[in-house]
């Protein structure tokens, strides 16, 4: 059983070697002519050039923090810690590349139709998706071995807990700031650009079209790779640290050394099983001839169901070989009814997210409907579709809780919370493919942005919107993905930074009795902190946004001929470059460090007071990024609803007033919702990695 981490190794590297071979897939496409081939450059040297400002910032506060780590934790884990976060950058940074390459590409494709466009947008987008899987487990596994096998470490898990610490650093300031950037562009752009000047989205006349399709890159693609990498590290680390730091409920002179890494194997196993089915899954994707969105969304979400079905059948023979063969464990298939419960439920998040952001389904036909008359009634048709889709997302993991501890409990009594660690395992599993799908709506977006700037043919527009409106559905049920990870992932991290306290200081009891005032002010102070992040980072996006909106109006002002898109007059689209990517830097700062700092502050001053402000944070911090996200989603397809020819099409006014939907929901969805999963996460684990340092 010592050779599963090599096992895990192994599988990474095969869905690196993966995406290697997608690499070379897609860059042996044409590019298109050279207008196309000019936006495609531009677009690029426009990502890389804030992603590079964005990490030499980011890499003081590493820095910082990795000195925090070795003062307190280990100089190992400072190490590992610096580890994760460069993994992270990197498989942000590769994906964004090969993002920035596929959007002419697939814009070239689309003359051809979907059947040619979709599996090649979807190939862009699995370079990001097993790149982030591959170095996430490949370096989880390199660590593992390192401390565990060959140092034989002291303090050996808190030192891999580090390693998730690092990768939820660069998650949430890449979350942030390509948040920021991305919505900062996208809303000059609409406003200015729809509704005041009346010409199409990404009509090359717009000087913030350019900066609209890098946000893309740099939010959608390098930002949520970044997000499920620290989502999918951090899954697997928190069953890990649990069994390490607890024996997850079954004491030593019961498992002895057995049973622990019985335990402490199985998420490994879990994790190399799902890599080796979306690897499979992957090859599933094909395009048709239609571009009626359904059969776009079969076809797509074919990878996503292939991979999840050998999943199941891997995960239960797993569970019958780690927990069959030893009476430690009452019956060997209570865990893996953990591990099915979060696949199902993730999945059931999913199809919450689809439902309530796709054009196919009454929430998003109802906002659109809504738009006749006017933007206020759009607008509380949005806030009403996401807080909805609230209930049936708490419902559900409800269930998956309930199921995974059942199973758990099932398997050994003690092992309820382990289950619950397990089943966000199952829900991010077939992460390679959950990340590609996601990954492949903002190329989509790109390729129809540079069929509009390069003036192609009407028909091949059509192509691209279809295929964008779907990659709009695909990213909301990514985020629903990793927000219900993190809830999961978030109790089993909280419980094992309990049992951490205990370990640090044997006579410590951490309280969590609401009657108790500094346990009740922590509950509180922890249920306001993500309407906090979430003020900052729309305020945020606002003041940016204010700037751009300044300067495309400037431009049209003060260019003669640019709105009447004379020959030869182009708009100064570096100068709305150079403002969303000097704002979003700035403004990333202060959400970033809150994570960090305030569990710290409180951790120091008393232990009781964070573990309810945890608490409070993890409850009201799920339900807010399921709304945002959600809600968002519905505002943007229902614009496009409409665009697409109801309700009076482009230039009419319940047009307009969706696009007013549309610009209050892309904070939601793109920047406030999905760092709200990060932020969670991200106050446990620091709280979990400094618990010794408390006490």
């Amino acid at each position: 059983m010592d050779y599963i981490p090599l096992l895990a190794l192994l599988s990474a590297l095969a869905a690196i070697g993966l995406a290697a071979f997608y690499f070379s897939a897609v860059k042996k496409e044409s590019p298109g002519d050279p207008r196309m081939v000019e936006i495609m450059v531009a677009i690029q040297d426009g990502a890389k050039a804030f992603l590079r400002q964005e990490y030499t910032y980011v890499a003081v506060f590493v820095v910082i923090m990795a000195v925090l780590v070795a003062v307190f934790v280990a100089p190992l884990g400072a190490a590992t810690y610096v580890f994760g976060a460069v993994l992270s950058a990197s498989a942000g940074y590769v994906g964004m590349t090969v993002a920035t390459l596929a959007n002419a590409r697939t814009t070239e494709a689309a003359k051809q139709g979907p059947g040619k466009a979709l599996p090649l947008a979807f190939k862009g987008g699995a370079v990001m998706g097993f790149t982030v899987a591959g170095f996430a487990l490949a370096g989880l596994a390199l660590v593992y071995i390192l401390v565990v096998d060959v140092l034989e470490a002291e303090d050996a898990f808190e030192i891999i807990t580090a390693y998730s610490l690092g990768a939820s650093t660069i998650a949430l300031f890449s979350r942030v700031g390509g948040g920021i950037y991305t919505k900062a562009a996208d809303v000059g752009a609409d406003l200015v650009g729809k509704v005041e000047a009346g010409i199409p989205e990404d009509d090359p006349r717009n000087p913030a079209t350019i900066a609209d399709n890098v946000g893309d890159n740099v939010g959608d693609v390098a930002g949520m790779g970044a997000d499920l990498f620290e989502s999918y590290a951090g899954s697997l680390v928190a069953p890990i640290a649990l069994t390490a730091f607890t024996g997850a409920g079954i004491t030593a002179a019961e498992a002895g050394n057995v049973g622990t890494i019985n335990l402490i194997m199985f998420p490994l196993l879990i994790a190399t099983i799902g890599m080796v089915a979306s690897i499979i899954g992957s090859f599933t994707v094909k395009g048709g001839a239609s571009t009626d969105a359904h059969a776009l969304s079969k076809a797509l979400h074919m990878s996503t169901n292939v991979a999840m079905a050998i999943t199941v059948v891997g995960t239960v023979l797993a569970g019958l070989w780690i927990f069959g063969d030893t009476d430690l464990f009452e019956n060997w298939w209570g865990i893996p009814v953990s591990v099915l419960g979060g696949l199902v439920v993730g999945f059931g998040i999913g199809k919450v997210a689809e439902i309530w952001t796709s054009d196919q389904y009454a929430p998003v036909k109802k906002i659109a409907a809504q738009s006749e008359t006017g933007p206020a009634t759009t607008i509380l048709g949005g806030i009403s579709a996401g807080m909805m889709s609230v209930t049936a997302s708490v419902l559900l993991i409800a269930v998956g809780v309930l199921i995974a501890y059942w199973g758990g409990e099932q398997a050994a009594e003690g092992l309820g919370v382990y289950g619950i660690a397990v089943a966000a395992v199952g829900m991010l599993a077939t992460t390679g493919v959950v990340v590609s799908v996601d990954a492949y709506g903002p190329i989509a977006d790109n390729a129809g942005g540079i069929a509009e700037m390069a003036g192609l043919d009407p028909s091949v527009r059509e192509v691209t919107d279809a295929l964008d409106s779907l990659g709009n559905t695909t990213a909301a049920v990514a985020k629903g993905f990793a927000v219900g990870s993190a809830a999961l992932t978030a109790l089993a991290l909280f419980k094992t930074f309990e049992e951490a306290l205990t370990k640090a200081d044997p006579t410590f009891v951490l309280s969590l009795n609401v009657g108790e005032v500094d346990v009740f002010v922590g509950l509180f102070l922890g249920a306001m902190l993500p309407f906090l992040f979430a003020s900052l980072t729309i305020d945020a996006v606002g003041r940016a946004a204010n700037a751009m909106i300044e300067e495309v109006r400037r431009q049209f002002r003060e260019i003669p001929g640019l709105r009447e898109g004379l020959p030869g007059v182009k708009p100064d689209s570096a100068r709305c470059v150079a403002i969303s990517t000097k704002a979003s830097l700035r403004e990333m700062i202060i959400p970033g460090a809150l994570a960090v700092v305030v569990p710290l502050v409180i951790g120091f001053i008393d232990v009781d007071t964070l573990g309810g402000f945890l608490a409070g944070a993890l409850v009201t911090g799920f339900c807010l990024a399921i709304f945002m996200a959600n809600a968002g989603g519905a505002w943007d397809n229902a614009k496009k609803y409409i665009e697409a020819g109801a309700h009076g099409g482009k230039g009419s006014e319940p047009h307009k007033a969706a696009v007013v939907g549309d610009t209050v929901g892309d904070p939601f969805k793109d920047t406030s919702g999905p760092s709200m999963n990060i932020l969670i996460k991200v106050m446990t684990i620091v709280s979990l990695v400094f618990a010794s340092a408390f006490v």
